[in-house]
């Protein structure tokens, strides 16, 4: 998995053990998805703007994927699989991954958009962001 979508450049060690980075700011950003029982590593957002129909963000509201704005495209959901979150140079543990969405762009290759919610107050203080991931069954 590491050779086949070249995420050598991503690995890190912490505390002795290795991890794969997926950060927003790579000058390629990706994400590992989970979709249909498969892992798949995608495009992470429309950041650079390669696409000129889809957002050019990374994130989605979960308030807009609930009224419908990104089924039209085929958006499907997806599970982000992950144990630590980045925002804002502070990092948080995570349980069970993170929500979000795959869409296609004009020429079929897949995107994927993190869902966030607006953050709690706990969350806020943590990273003073005004949003926060989408976690799978836990609350930060």
């Amino acid at each position: 998995m590491i050779g086949r979508y070249e995420l050598e450049r991503r690995l890190h060690e912490r505390g002795g053990e290795r991890e794969v980075r997926f950060l927003y700011r790579d000058r390629r950003p990706r994400l590992p998805v989970w979709r249909d029982g498969r892992l798949q590593v995608v495009r992470w957002g429309n950041g650079r703007r390669q696409s000129r129909l889809l957002p050019p963000t990374g994130w989605t509201w979960q308030a807009t994927v609930e009224q419908g704005y990104w089924r039209e495209i085929g958006a499907v959901r997806v599970e982000i699989p992950a144990t630590l979150g980045c925002d804002r140079g502070v990092w948080f543990r995570i349980r069970q991954g993170v929500r979000g969405i795959l869409v296609p762009d004009e020429r079929g290759i897949a995107v994927a958009y993190m869902i966030c919610v607006p953050s709690t107050h706990y969350y806020q203080v943590m990273t003073r962001s005004a949003r926060m991931p989408l976690l799978i069954d836990e609350h930060i």
